[in-house]
């Protein structure tokens, strides 16, 4: 394993949301989907997996493509508009962040057979698509005056978590945060007495630094990127009754972080020879995977349809690469070996790092009541085990040394935070002869074992449409709430660790163009 005493220390960071090398956290990220597929689809709250007939089948119920009864290609761009109100420290702070995507592109090749034909088996139906099974963008910030035994400052005299040889700190670059704040003088290394009579030595703040007061703190973390599905199927229609169908994905995912965070004190009255700090972080994660899913509907009569669908777990390859760097100002210079400073900068040596995940099994089964030629109504049921999501090491790449770190520590994590979770989807949709008018609502449940707080995701959709003979356009809109809690760093004393509450918006919008042939 590359690095691997790098990265030992940045998995014991004390980063409580963002926390580097906490996989656990990657395990649900990447194993987590959201509403997704063509404006039609989104329209009715992605509750498609009965209906069919829309490329959108391809992600939730492959059997869908038996449906169709004329080739079509479709190409859906979208626009997300989100917002935060994050609270911290008495006050509350807002902010934005605006994404373009390709929510969905593709098309469906159907071979229909003639109506003399003798074959119980009517039609088949080969599609390809990419469709957008998450968006990471997000922007939130934060401001305000922790108190002096919650600033970073007080992260960096923690005994019980600044525990340190101070000579280890540097290694082809400081590898975590106590070794960025001893490179940039904020701190020393001091001796105390241990366990049996020995002396361990921490990190704790210079003496120069222990009357600063209380500090102006704000944070503005920034994640961008996405997970993109590329699937290829076939559905299938025996006696246009029963439908039947399967389909292959390749997963890309793509996510960044960024977090600053900036520090001065309220009110200088130079007692103290700090001035300010910056603390910047950033992760990048790319990866690939590969999952196979298997569905049918069964057209109870002409007016009901009910379905069912498996999809494997996911398994992926990921590469994580991280970087940080802390720089502090001060009030008067600081002589060390024999030379001044006013400012120091340290940085951490580059890390990148290879590991696998498998994401949880996913089942969904759903049913539609078709209203005549007036439209339909929809809904779907679908089930994942969180706790069942693993991580390992890539073995890939064993010829040059492969890695070799213990991921029983965040595997145990994953059994232990995480749960069951059962996602609902329900939807409509209306005609009025070549016009379309849909609604939905989707709602995707906790992932946690402990339910201190809600964090069931609610998305509310919308959209219309228009039908003619070789050519529909639809539009939708969805708009999602999400709350969860953040904290930037840990502190060992009782109710210390400052914690963020983050309500979260976003405002998609999507147009599907699509023509038949």
């Amino acid at each position: 394993m590359k690095n691997v005493k790098y990265w030992l220390a940045l998995a014991f960071m004390g980063q409580a949301s963002y926390g580097f090398a906490q996989y656990e956290v990657d395990a649900l990220r990447f194993s987590q989907t959201q509403p997704s597929g063509t404006a039609r689809t989104l329209g009715i709250g992605g509750a498609s997996s009965a209906v069919g007939a829309d490329l959108s089948s391809l992600v939730t119920n492959p059997a869908g493509l038996g449906l169709y009864q004329r080739s079509e290609f479709s190409f859906t761009p979208g626009l997300g508009l989100g917002s935060t109100d994050s609270k911290a420290f008495g006050t509350t702070t807002s902010d934005s962040r605006n994404s373009l995507h390709v929510a969905s592109l593709g098309a469906a090749f159907v071979n229909r057979r003639p109506d003399s034909d003798g074959s119980d088996w009517r039609n088949g139906t080969f599609a390809i698509g990419l469709n957008r099974l998450n968006d990471y963008n997000q922007r939130f910030r934060y401001r305000g005056t922790p108190g002096q035994n919650q600033d970073i400052l007080q992260r960096f005299n923690d005994p019980k978590i600044s525990v340190a040889n101070a000579d280890d700190q540097y290694i082809n670059g400081f590898y975590n945060l106590d070794g960025l704040a001893y490179g940039a003088f904020l701190t020393n290394p001091f001796t105390v007495p241990g366990p049996n009579g020995s002396n361990v030595e921490v990190l704790g703040l210079a003496e120069t630094f222990e009357n600063t007061g209380q500090l102006q703190q704000e944070e503005t973390v920034l994640t961008t990127g996405s997970q993109t599905q590329f699937d290829f199927g076939y559905g299938a229609s025996y006696r246009d009754r029963l439908y039947l169908g399967g389909a292959i994905g390749i997963v890309s995912s793509r996510y960044n972080s960024t977090s600053v965070i900036t520090a001065s004190e309220a009110q200088p009255d130079g007692s103290t020879a700090f001035n300010s700090l910056n603390y910047r972080e950033v992760l990048e994660t790319r990866g690939s995977g590969i999952n196979l899913r298997v569905g049918a509907i069964y057209r109870i009569n002409d007016a009901v349809r009910v379905s069912a669908a498996v999809q494997t777990p996911t398994w992926m390859r990921l590469t994580e690469s991280y970087s940080s760097s802390l720089s502090a100002t001060f009030d008067r210079p600081l002589v060390v070996d024999g030379q001044s400073y006013t400012s120091r900068t340290a940085t951490s040596s580059p890390g990148e790092f290879d590991y696998t995940l498998t994401t949880p099994f996913k089942a969904t089964g759903g049913v539609a009541v078709v209203i005549g030629k007036y439209g339909f109504l929809s809904g779907d049921v679908e089930y994942l085990n969180y706790s069942k999501a693993r991580l390992d090491n890539d073995n890939s790449n064993d010829l040059v040394g492969g890695t070799d770190y213990d991921f029983s520590a965040s595997n145990d994590a994953v059994r232990s935070l995480y749960t069951s979770a059962v996602n609902l989807r329900v939807g409509g949709e209306l005609r009025f002869d070549i016009f379309r008018v849909r609604a939905g609502y989707a709602r995707y449940g906790d992932a946690y074992k402990q339910n201190d707080f809600d964090r069931t995701q609610n998305f509310f959709t919308g959209g219309v449409g228009l039908r003619q003979k070789n050519f529909f356009l639809d539009a939708a809109a969805v708009y999602g709430t999400s709350k969860r809690f953040y904290s930037p760093y840990t502190l060992s004393e009782a109710g210390a660790t400052p914690v963020v509450n983050i309500e979260g918006s976003k405002y998609t919008t999507t147009v599907t163009a699509g023509f038949l042939f």
